[in-house]
């Protein structure tokens, strides 16, 4: 994990097998659609850094930033000079962004990515 003061996105790393579905491989389609935003629109997605969990818990990387209640991908976690507006959790002093479409949303005014079309 980076301390640069930038957005970080946490995401999913695809291909995970759940225990309670052998032989079956998976993937997070959430955070499929945000890893091809960020595929699609490289030199912003630069703006950001990027980590890929594995699908596992306790994500204790991300435990350690946001709480045991707070594990669910993906998440984005706000830089300190993120408008107030664009969080929808908190723990502690961190601010985050836990919902996909949120997190779309705060891509677009905080670093200029396009809108999803309606």
């Amino acid at each position: 994990m980076s301390d640069t003061g930038r957005d970080h996105l946490f995401l999913l790393e695809p291909g995970f097998a759940d225990p309670a579905y052998p032989g079956r491989r998976f993937y997070c389609w959430h955070c499929a659609l945000l890893d091809g935003v960020l595929g699609s629109f490289p030199d912003l997605a630069r703006r950001l850094d990027v980590t890929r969990l594995p699908w596992p818990r306790p994500r204790r990387a991300l435990v350690a930033l946001v709480g045991e209640a707070h594990q669910s991908l993906p998440l984005l976690v706000l830089a300190p000079d993120a408008p107030d507006i664009l969080a929808t959790g908190r723990h502690g002093s961190l601010r985050f962004v836990d919902d996909k479409d949120a997190i779309l949303q705060a891509l677009h005014r905080r670093h200029g990515f396009p809108e999803p079309h309606p």
